[in-house]
Order: structure tokens, then sequence, then C-alpha cells
């Protein structure tokens, strides 16, 4: 399969920091791919040097076959960055009507409008939109050109509930035209409801890669909770089959491992007073604190 981004060996150097730390990544067209990592991970630095918005300090950055800085190349990549910069004097139609006119193929302005969901606010003054309606020219704008490529930095922030849904039946339309996305979010649950693979970056550098199912299976998040009885004792959960750790919170028990049916099964014939029990598979905001930490500072940086 073809790749849509390469990455080889880039490092990003500020002074004494390494923002990005001799990162290699190929990612496939067609793929979704959910970019994640706490303040500070490099996580903009990578996009941005994949965008040809800043140079890498050493390795190769190529987009689609070509240098991210070619006119060829930039002409088939669409990005929704976190600000949206807009001319005080024209209003949303004429906004989008501009940027369709850097593009070779775009797309048609009532289209835009539409996948937006700014058609009542076409003759409204860009700089008089609300947060979350310049959230959604922001994403007109991305797909000005339609992208075969598209980035996504933290899209649906500040938009209200209709506008996310919009946004996101929107996303997985395109999705399935064949198209690469590339997202970056600190709502989790919005990755792992649309990702077919995840990149986890921390200090520069990929600590996880993978489907979300590898993710989330590589921290050992799943578990079997319970409320426990008097002769239940931490030796003897340990002892049970297939049971890597063993965390309680007053009498209220989580019993690890990779298994859950396993362990709800080992537990039931353990004889031991359990009642309240509950299976948790993991999550991708489980696998993600594992990972780097409090899934709270995830944020773009």
């Amino acid at each position: 399969m073809k790749h849509a981004i390469e990455l080889e060996h880039v490092t990003k150097q500020y002074r004494e920091k390494k923002a990005v730390d001799d990162m290699t990544l190929h990612i496939e067209q067609g793929s979704i791919v959910a970019l994640l990592g706490p303040n500070g991970a490099g996580k903009s630095t990578t996009v941005n040097m994949v965008l040809g918005l800043t140079a890498p300090t050493a390795g190769t950055v190529r987009l689609m076959g070509g240098s991210p800085r070619d006119r060829a190349v930039r002409n088939r990549i669409g990005a929704m960055l976190q600000e949206v910069s807009v001319i005080d004097s024209l209003k949303v139609e004429e906004t989008i009507n501009l940027f369709r006119s850097y593009y070779t193929n775009p797309l048609s302005t009532g289209e835009l409008l539409r996948i937006s969901g700014l058609e009542d606010d076409r003759g409204k003054y860009a700089t008089s939109l609300s947060g979350g309606q310049m959230r959604r020219l922001g994403f007109a704008l991305a797909m000005a050109g339609d992208p075969e490529l598209i980035f996504l930095d933290e899209p649906t922030v500040g938009m209200d509930v209709t506008s996310r849904q919009l946004f996101w039946r929107t996303i997985r339309s395109f999705a399935g035209s064949g198209r690469t996305i590339i997202l970056t979010t600190h709502y989790l649950e919005e990755a792992d409801s649309i990702a077919d693979r995840v990149v986890v970056v921390n200090q520069g550098k990929i600590v996880a890669d993978g489907t979300l199912d590898e993710i989330k299976e590589s921290t050992g998040s799943r578990h079997v909770s319970f409320t426990a009885g008097s002769n239940v004792m931490t030796n003897r959960l340990l002892g049970l089959p297939g049971v890597t750790d063993v965390q309680w919170t007053g009498r209220r028990v989580k019993v690890y491992g990779r298994d859950t049916d396993g362990l709800l099964y080992a537990l039931i014939r353990s004889d031991l007073d359990i009642q309240d029990i509950e299976t948790h598979k993991g999550g991708l905001e489980d696998a993600f604190q594992s990972l780097v930490g409090s899934p709270e500072a995830e944020t773009m940086v």
C-alpha cells in the first residue's frame, strides 16, 4: 500500500530541547490516524513539519511522494488548525470562495456550506462568528480543495452537540471515499469512535502505535471489579490463574488480567465472598493514561 506520509528519522531541535526525537512514521493512504499525546509531547511540531510549515533539523519528510513544500502536493491537502485567520471585510461565503480560488479542483461553495453547517450563516461577516461557528468555517476552508489528505487539529473544540454530530457524520462519509485523515484531539472518545490506528507520542518519541484494539490490550487495563467480603485477601486473588494485579478502593476491588472472561470464571469458582461483579474491557482513555499519564493533559501542542 502507498504511503500518504513518510517520516524517516526526523528530529526537530529548539536550542536544548528536542521537540521531536528521531521519529520514523509511515501512514498509509486511506487510513484514519489519531495522533495523541500529552502537553508538550511534540504532536504540533510533527504536524507542522508534515505540512511544510517548519523544516526538520534532521531527517526527511515526504507527503504523498513529494516535498510538503511543493505546490502540487499542497494542492492535495487540507488542514483544519486550531486558529482560523479571516479577513475583516469578508463574509462567510466570500471567505470560502476566496479559499476555493487557491485550488485546482475545489468543492462547490454550496457543498462546503452544507458540510460545515453554515448555510444559514453565509451572509454573516466571518469575524462575527461564534467560536463554534468559526471552527465550522475552518473545516469548510480545510475542505475547499477537495483534499486527499486532511489534517484535523482539535476540530470540535467549541462546537455544540449538534454541530459536533454533523461534523463527525461528514468526516465518516469522507473517510469512506479513500481520503487519509490525521486527527489530533483531547476528546479521546472521538478518536476511539473513528480512528483505525492510534499513534501515541510522548517527549518527542512514539511510545505506542497500532490499531485501537492493540493499543487498548497492550496496556493491561482489562479487569473485573467487585465488592469484597470478609474472606477476600490480596494473596488469594493473586493466586488465581491469569491475575496480573489487584487494586483496592475501600471494599471495592479491581482484579487485572488480559482475559476478563477467564478472570470472571476463576472468581466464580473460587468460593470467595464477592458481589456486584462487573467486567471492564478497557478503553482508549485507560490505555492513554497508562502510556503517558493523566488524560486531562491531552491537548494539542
